[in-house]
């Protein structure tokens, strides 16, 4: 589906609310914790958990397959009091990392102290993921469907999206409403990079800038076994010292050079059915600014919303029993694009212009370990000559659509 049908779809399926949430949630340590209901030992109230998956994908476009274990996250948690914890996550990707060689990486996902002020109402300080979107806080394996983490929260969000700062999290007494609201390190202008949005000017708590800020904010609403989300994001992308700053010709300051984003999403999960209709838009006003500093081809704008349908094949076999074995048939449309609007100085990339149909079956055993098979049909725009340098005399050529096939295993404890 693409333009106006593709809208129209989006538009119909936020107005109706048939639309998807997530499998429930998985009874991990760092759930547990965050819970207030670890069972600790007598000797130490440290809690130890984590998460990780595997896959095989077979791409029809070069006819070559991969095996990747993509990510090993080891979770660790203290109790300190019944008011303070603290939570940890260390992650690595692609297996290993060896010195010289592309892919691998080691990261601190999560490092943060949760300060409970009372049953409603708790700070978060440290480094954190801010309230944006459904995978940012919720991207365990065991609760997505796909091998792949959507593209659309993945690269415009972009999740997991973590930095150092302050979160103020509650509910409301009378009302079934959650809030948060955040304040952290903004964005590094000088390290986006053409075709993967803002992703790589993240700091990730690796010597973030403090003299550029961001805050963020959402609101949950939910009843029954619906819930529907509103979050911003709005901070700057420029900490360097005004005169250097000045001599780039960008602005500096606690906002200066900004990045806005909105997101919202709605989640259903009943009898067996569940939906999910999410769309997000990222803007980067200043753009032109950034090109002439850095010659990025930053975009002006940049924009990603996606469905998916799927259902519990068992549900009606298992209903009433504990913990019960599912296997979710789905389908998901994912539409973005990381170049939607362009400034003067800019360069127009219609590859960046995508449109993914992912279709295929999650089955969990238990709800802490799944199994995953998915086809993932790819397609995107024509590539411009003008931004191919120095091609390699063995690349092949662009094809605008492209079928992966996805096989693989996941876990969570």
């Amino acid at each position: 589906m693409h333009g106006k049908n593709y809208t129209l779809l989006i538009i119909s399926l936020f107005i109706s609310g048939a639309l998807l949430a997530q499998q429930p949630n998985n009874s991990t340590a760092e759930d547990s914790l965050n819970n207030n209901t670890a069972k600790n030992s007598v000797l130490t109230n440290t809690s130890i958990g984590g998460y990780g998956n595997a896959f095989y994908q077979y791409n029809s476009n070069q006819g070559t397959a991969r095996v990747d274990l993509e990510r090993f996250v080891l979770f660790v948690g203290h109790k300190f009091s019944n008011r303070i914890s603290f939570f940890s996550e260390l992650e690595l990707e692609d297996a290993k990392v060896n010195g010289g060689q592309p892919g691998g990486e080691i990261t601190i996902e999560q490092a943060y102290l949760k300060f409970s002020l009372n049953p409603n109402q708790y700070i978060v300080a440290g480094l954190f993921l801010p309230r944006i979107g459904i995978l940012n806080e919720n991207h365990l394996p065991t609760t997505f469907n796909g091998n792949e983490r959507n593209y659309v929260e993945a690269l415009v969000i972009p999740a997991t999206w973590r930095e150092l700062g302050i979160g103020f999290y509650g509910r409301l007494n009378n009302l079934p409403v959650n809030y948060s609201l955040g304040i952290m390190n903004g964005l590094s202008a000088a390290g986006f990079t053409h075709g993967t949005g803002i992703v790589d000017g993240r700091f990730e708590g690796r010597n973030a800038t403090g003299t550029n800020l961001a805050v963020t904010g959402a609101l949950q609403y939910y009843q029954g076994s619906f819930k529907a989300q509103l979050s911003g994001y709005y901070g700057g992308t420029v900490g360097i010292r005004k005169t250097e700053a000045d001599s780039l010709g960008l602005n500096s300051g606690i906002f200066g050079t900004p990045v806005a984003m909105g997101e919202g999403d709605i989640q259903y999960n009943n009898q067996g059915l569940s939906v999910k209709v999410l769309g997000t838009i990222a803007s980067i006003p200043d753009a032109d600014k950034i090109n002439r500093a850095y010659a990025s081809n930053t975009p002006k704008t940049m924009y990603g919303a996606y469905a998916e349908i799927g259902y519990d094949l068992l549900f009606r076999s298992n209903y009433g029993k504990t913990n019960p074995a599912q296997l979710i048939v789905f389908v998901r449309d994912e539409k973005l694009n990381l170049n939607s609007g362009i400034p003067a100085n800019g360069i127009t990339d219609q590859t960046l212009n995508q449109n993914f149909v992912v279709a295929g079956f999650t089955y969990l055993p238990l709800r802490n370990v799944v199994v995953k098979a998915d086809v993932r049909l790819a397609h995107s725009g024509a590539q411009n000559p003008a931004l191919i340098i120095n091609p390699s005399p063995v690349a092949l050529p662009y094809k605008t659509s492209n079928t992966l096939i996805n096989l693989g295993v996941g876990y969570s404890f």
